[in-house]
Order: C-alpha cells, then sequence, then structure tokens
C-alpha cells in the first residue's frame, strides 16, 4: 500500500494535528509529551537523535525510542540530524516502526551543530539535502518531512521550501528565525516568511516562533495560513498552553513527577530541568530551594522541593509582596513564558515589532553579575546561578605563570618552576623533593640508602644529607 502524501498525510495519519510540541533536545522525553498531550497538545516530536549514533549504539537506539513505545504517544515523528543520505537511510530505517513519519532537522543553530556540521549549517547544502530526501522518500515506507529555520530574504527561503518539496518533504515546520538569530540574539520570528512560504507549496506547513499562549496560535494560524504551529519554549513554561490555560506551576510539576513514575526510566537530568523550567520565575526568588534542586539526587528528592516550593507559594502574605517584586503579569507561580529582552534594533520591522511587544514582555531575572547576563551562553548562566560570584570575565581571570619546558601553567608552589607533570620528571630523575607538587624522591631515596647501610637521618630532618656516622667512630 501506497503511503500517505502532502495533505493526506496530514488528514489521516496525523489526524489534522494543529497544535504540537517540538522537538527539545533533552526535553521532549516521553514523559513529557505524554504530560503535553494530556492539556492539548495534538502532535509530538521525539527529541532530536543523532543519526550517526543511533546507527552504531544499541544502547542509544533502546533509551531513546525502542523502551518508549507507547500507544497513548501517537501520532509521533521521529527527529534525526545527519549529513550521509547512507547513515541517515539506515538510522531511519531502524525507526520507521516506531513512528508515524522521519524528520529532518535543518534548523539547530548551536554551535554544537555548527562543530558536527548538521542543522541549519546545511541549509546552502541545496544538492546534498536534495539527496538525503529524495533517497527516504524513496526507500522509507512512512513520509519523510523538515524542520527549517529562514533566510533574511524572504525569495531564498521560498525557493529553499520549493526544493524541499520537490525533492520529496511531506511537511515543512517554518522556524521564522534565522541561523544567527540565537541567544541575547534571538528577537521576533517573521511570520511574514512563513506566510510566503505556505503561499508557494502545496504540502502542509507548521509554524513555528513567538508561541507563548493560545492566542498567539490562533494570531499565527490566522497571519500565516498555516496547518498547525509548534510550540517549544512556551510549551515548556506551560504545559497547559494548548488549552489555554495557566494553572499554578505545581499543579503541572505533580502531575509530571506522577507521569515519570508511571513511565520509567527517565533521567534524572532531564526531570531537574524540567522542574527548573516550571519553577523558573519563582526559583529567582527562593534562591536556596534552587541550590537544592539543583543537588537532588533521585525523584523523590525532586519532589520534595517541589512541595516546599507549593507550601511557599500558598502563604498569602509572602507571594502578594513578592509578585510585586517581580513585575510579572502572573504571580510567579502561575505557569507563565519567560521572555527574553529583544535586541534594540529600530531601525528593522523586526525590531519595531520587539519594541511593541516589549510591553508586554519580561526581563530575564538572573543573578547580577560583573558583566551582562545576555552576554553569557545559557551553560554559563546556568553556572553564574549555582555560584552569583563565578568570573566569566578573561580579563579578570587570573594570569597563570608557564612551564618552563612546556608551557602548561606551572604549579604555584613548585621549587622548579614547572608543571606536575615536567616537575614529576625533573624530581625522579634528579632525586629531588617538591613539596609543592608532594614529590618527595629525595627522601624515599635516602631512607632506602639508610635501610641498606643501616645507617640514619640527622636531626630528623628528611632532606639533610648528613648520614649518622657514630656507629663507626674509633673513638
Amino acid at each position: 500500500m501506497a503511503k500517505p502524501r502532502g495533505f493526506e498525510f496530514w488528514r489521516s495519519t496525523l489526524k489534522g494535528a494543529r497544535y504540537v510540541v517540538a522537538p527539545m533536545v533533552e526535553q521532549s522525553e516521553l514523559a513529557w509529551r505524554l504530560l503535553s498531550r494530556r492539556h492539548g497538545a495534538e502532535l509530538c516530536y521525539t527529541p532530536m537523535l543523532h543519526a550517526q549514533v543511533f546507527v552504531r549504539d544499541a544502547n542509544y537506539r533502546r533509551e531513546n525510542l525502542y523502551n518508549e513505545v507507547n500507544q497513548e504517544d501517537r501520532p509521533l515523528i521521529t527527529q534525526f540530524c545527519a549529513n550521509d543520505p547512507e547513515v541517515f537511510i539506515q538510522a531511519a530505517l531502524l525507526t520507521q516502526d516506531y513512528c508515524d513519519a522521519i524528520d529532518l532537522n535543518l534548523g539547530c543553530p548551536q554551535m554544537i551543530a555548527k562543530r558536527g556540521h548538521y542543522g541549519v549549517f546545511l541549509q546552502d547544502e541545496w544538492d546534498l539535502l536534495e539527496k538525503m530526501i529524495k533517497l527516504a522518500d524513496e526507500k522509507l515506507s512512512v513520509p519523510i518531512t523538515c524542520k527549517i529555520r529562514v533566510f533574511p530574504e524572504i525569495d531564498k527561503t521560498v525557493k529553499y521550501a520549493k526544493m524541499l518539496e520537490k525533492a520529496g518533504c511531506q511537511l515543512l515546520t517554518i522556524h521564522g528565525r534565522t541561523k544567527d538569530q540565537k541567544g541575547a540574539s534571538t528577537g521576533i520570528a517573521s511570520w511574514k516568511h512563513i506566510k510566503a512560504v505556505r503561499e508557494a507549496v502545496n504540502i502542509p506547513v507548521f509554524a513555528n516562533g513567538n508561541i507563548q499562549h493560545l492566542s498567539d496560535v490562533q494570531l499565527c494560524m490566522e497571519e500565516t495560513g498555516v496547518q498547525g504551529v509548534m510550540s517549544a519554549e512556551g510549551n515548556l513554561h506551560n504545559p497547559a498552553l494548548f488549552e489555554g490555560r495557566s494553572p499554578p506551576v505545581w499543579e503541572m510539576a505533580e502531575e509530571y513527577l506522577g507521569v515519570v513514575e508511571k513511565h520509567p526510566p527517565c533521567s534524572l537530568s532531564y526531570v531537574r530541568a524540567h522542574i527548573f523550567k516550571l519553577w523558573h520565575h519563582t526559583l529567582q526568588i527562593h534562591q536556596d530551594l534552587r541550590e537544592e534542586l539543583a543537588k537532588a539526587k533521585n525523584v523523590a528528592g525532586i519532589a520534595e522541593v517541589n512541595r516546599q516550593l507549593k507550601q511557599r507559594c500558598q502563604v498569602k502574605e509572602l507571594y502578594e509582596s513578592e509578585w510585586t517584586r517581580t513585575g510579572l503579569p502572573f504571580p510567579h507561580w502561575i505557569c507563565q513564558p519567560y521572555v527574553r529582552p529583544p535586541p534594540k534594533d529600530p531601525n528593522t520591522e523586526n525590531g519595531q515589532r520587539a519594541s511593541e511587544t516589549k510591553a508586554v514582555s519580561v526581563k530575564r531575572a538572573l543573578e547580577d553579575s560583573d558583566a551582562p547576563n545576555d552576554s553569557l551562553s545559557k551553560n554559563k548562566q546556568k553556572k553564574k546561578a549555582r555560584n552569583p560570584h563565578k568570573n566569566f570575565c578573561p580579563e579578570l581571570k587570573p594570569k597563570y605563570i608557564k612551564c618552563e619546558q612546556c608551557g602548561n601553567p606551572k604549579g604555584n608552589k613548585c621549587v622548579f618552576n614547572l608543571c606536575r607533570g615536567c616537575c614529576k620528571r625533573k624530581a625522579f630523575k634528579e632525586v629531588a623533593d617538591c613539596l609543592g607538587h608532594g614529590l618527595r624522591f629525595k627522601t624515599k631515596a635516602l631512607k632506602q640508602s639508610n635501610s641498606d647501610t643501616g645507617g640514619g637521618l640527622t636531626n630528623g630532618n628528611p632532606n639533610s644529607q648528613t648520614v649518622s656516622t657514630a656507629a663507626h667512630d674509633p673513638l
């Protein structure tokens, strides 16, 4: 039987899904997908999986897909990052019986994607992408889909989308940001690009970007004409987004932890990351519990921190005063988005739209630092949150004295001005001690010598080379 294509695929296999949870690395695992489905999500993606690792590592396959087969978790699309057509097809063939479609990630803008040469860093290699998608369309029993980012130029974005459609892509998800719009430069996604693509292609299109409330979903569909809307950050901060609700955080957290216990195994790091996202605004105030959450060793420990946060937020006098301090549109213990401050660029349309959005946005509530937090990477911001005094400024970091032999940093108290490796070789060769590195070769040599001669060290000084000769004194 021929596999469904285009709109038939969207209507029959995906059941006309409009509300979609994005593929998120280490965040869209089974437990989170099931929670999201309970609250309005109609289609979910797996986290982005690495095709090459998926092919060679059976444990990776089992941990990320095979152990997660669940009839409640359908329809489901598996996403891969890849840059080799043969490897991509091998991974997809191992996956196709466990999902409803295979998605090729052409949108990841992170440094790891740049190093691995995948994601959005393939968007200029049209010949390679055409080959990968054509091969997948021919070999797989399920449809092939793609998730992309836009080019700055609308015309080029449209040509790109039409090339993917012609190659065999059956559904296209468009993140309305460019390759460079990430981190502190994220800015506003362009729905004009998405609308232009939707009008140019004859396959279903999902929109991604600027989705933080159900009203955003409805507005996006009206403005762009897309078949569905995908949410990532908005879903992480409020899994009930597609229901149009903003419940208390503890309600979502307790339900999620219950799903985790019902559907093990789930990596503790994933669970902790989700609770951090849900409680993001509250943890800016209750720093002590932020530390406790970071130190939790199991799901029970995370559940205890969640209970304490809930208890504190239910103290009326406390939360009313705290809400005033946060400047958020809702009390901090209500599920609501975390909005990055938009880049200031009044000369562009996106900049003007960002300025208009700023009135309803909230600034990042991160710990004070000597350098602006939005100039730090996400990983460094997490480290800064755990240790507010940590210094990330290269100019202020201590300057290390180099080892005289190899150039590595020398030991602070090394008597030879060497690094540990060079010091160890020198001390062993010369039978010399370096107390700075804890190397005591000289002492060991003298002890061995005394043991052989029956002598002893004078004055109890291990560094003295004068051996007692009283036993041999003729007087």
